[in-house]
């Protein structure tokens, strides 16, 4: 077998069963392995930032890597942004980047760059092989370092002719990593804290978010009253009814602080202190109150959920949690009701299937779904954790791939879809489960907000022109139609309820446009 057939085999081996790809020419023999090995799911997408988007979301609900295919250094610069987006995650992802062969690196051909410097700052681990021989245990150590906790993207470059010579054989998994215990002391110190009256918030993040660190986290606000809260862009957060329901940290710099104002003492658990997510003059960039103290009960390579449940104990919680969000779905909207994003949100919460994946790009239309579904059928919530827009239709898609007998729901604002609508393709072509519903304002309608808040004084045509998408006008129903999409546009709310509900019972991908 060759270096190529090798990796393969390897990461087959490791556990990494999907393949984002979007290949060229130095990629042609990890190409060819895919039909040699049994095994590994090869899925094609037409931009390479689709390709990372959906690795991102596959790993974000498979809880294990995907791989992904990438050519050279400008194939892997184009998916970057995604990339970014799922470092923010913490998700884990193997990155396979095809390379020049070695002894051609000398002639600077024209796609030559610095691979590397790409690579690295959206990487944990990054490594060069240097020879057939060694690719297969290359690429074991990139899966069990891609799985170290919490989650992390593991790049490996791949010269041409360490993937076509000759190799030896596969490589065994590697042990995989398992989440550090939380220290007794700092379950002690949280457990003291808890007792001495001060207002408290616990701030969660990770996997702590799915049911059993709610459970736990809920545990300790029935015994302390202390508040449940979580960033405002969590990764993966289990919602709905049965589950305990969690504050969600605002976006605005000053809606943090008005939030967090009263807390005395903050708990972080795989979470950081809350920032602003820009500068903006005269407002702070710093958001936990100045005289809060911090308090480090699990950092993110560590447990946070058994050190929730720990505490829980140590304080002697109830078994019952508090907070648990009762089944409640929303009314559907009178005839005749306006349309917008607040009704739009009934619509989907009243539909929501249970154990369905929202993921979630609305960005300035998505208040209202997330008001609407805090009752809703159990779910899980996606979110666009590095604020890179372009995020929502891939991740919809990896996860759709990672959780085949799951409903995905993908709320998206049009702006933000235009970056990667390529993922709309490659739902079409591996039949995948996904609705997806875009917000159609014709307008990047959060900067128009931006604009005014970071204080750019009397913006005229020319500035304006820069946030608006009318002329032309987008039409998404044409656009996901020409994907392979079954696509609807739809302008009253009496449409969107029967279009909606139609989608979620059917299976495959479907695309709704709603005017608002």
């Amino acid at each position: 077998m060759n270096g190529a057939e090798s990796l393969v085999r390897t990461l087959v081996n490791s556990g990494v069963e999907v393949c984002f790809s979007n290949p060229g020419t130095s990629e042609m023999h990890f190409v060819a392995a895919l039909d040699k090995v049994d095994g590994m799911r090869a899925i094609l997408g037409l931009f390479e930032g689709a390709v990372t988007g959906m690795a991102d979301g596959y790993g974000r609900i498979a809880e294990k890597p995907a791989a992904t295919l990438l050519h050279l250094g400008p194939g892997l610069a184009n998916g970057l942004a995604n990339l970014h987006n799922a470092r923010r995650a913490q998700t884990p992802i193997v990155n396979i980047v095809g390379d020049h062969a070695t002894y051609h690196a000398q002639y600077d051909a024209p796609l030559a760059s610095d691979l590397a410097g790409f690579a690295r700052p959206v990487s944990g681990w990054i490594h060069s092989s240097t020879s057939p021989k060694t690719v297969a245990a290359d690429g074991a150590r990139a899966v069990q370092a891609a799985m170290q906790p919490p989650g992390q993207i593991a790049t490996l470059i791949l010269p041409a002719d360490t993937a076509w010579l000759d190799a030896e054989q596969a490589a065994p998994a590697l042990p995989r990593i398992a989440p550090a215990a939380v220290s007794s002391e700092a379950v002690d110190r949280v457990a003291k804290a808890l007792k001495n009256g001060k207002k408290t918030a616990i701030l969660v993040r990770g996997a702590a978010l799915k049911e059993k660190g709610l459970a736990a986290a809920g545990r300790i606000a029935a015994k302390s009253g202390a508040r449940i809260m979580c960033d405002t862009f969590a990764p993966r957060l289990q919602r709905g009814a049965g589950r305990v329901a969690i504050e969600r940290i605002p976006y605005f710099a000053e809606q943090i602080v008005e939030t967090l104002q009263s807390v005395e003492q903050l708990i972080l658990v795989g979470s950081k202190p809350p920032v602003s997510f820009f500068a903006y003059p005269g407002k702070p960039s710093w958001c936990t109150p100045e005289s809060a103290d911090i308090i480090y009960l699990a950092h993110p390579h560590e447990d946070g959920a058994a050190a929730l449940e720990a505490v829980a104990d140590a304080v002697a919680a109830p078994k019952e949690p508090a907070g648990i969000a009762p089944l409640q779905k929303p009314e559907l909207p009178k005839a005749g009701a306006s349309f917008d994003q607040f009704t739009i949100g009934q619509v989907v919460g009243h539909f929501l299937p249970e154990n369905a994946i929202v993921s979630d790009e609305a960005a300035t239309s998505g208040i209202g779904s997330m008001i609407a579904t805090v009752n809703a059928a159990p779910h899980d919530h996606l979110s666009l954790t590095g604020g890179s827009i372009g995020q929502g239709l891939p991740l919809a898609t990896g996860a759709a791939v990672a959780a085949p007998d799951r409903k995905v729901v993908c709320l998206h604002g049009d702006g933000g879809a235009m970056y990667t609508l390529q993922a709309l393709w490659t739902q079409a072509r591996e039949k995948l489960d996904v609705v997806n519903v875009i917000f159609a304002n014709r307008s990047y309608a959060i900067l128009n907000i931006e604009l005014m808040r970071v204080g750019a004084e009397n913006p005229g045509p020319k500035a304006l022109s820069m946030l608006d998408l009318h002329n032309p006008e987008l039409n998404w129903a044409s656009l996901g139609n020409g994907m392979g999409v079954e696509s609807t546009r739809v302008e009253t709310i009496e449409e969107f309820v029967d279009v909606f509900s139609s989608a979620v019972k059917q299976k495959g991908p479907r695309l709704i446009e709603v005017l608002i």
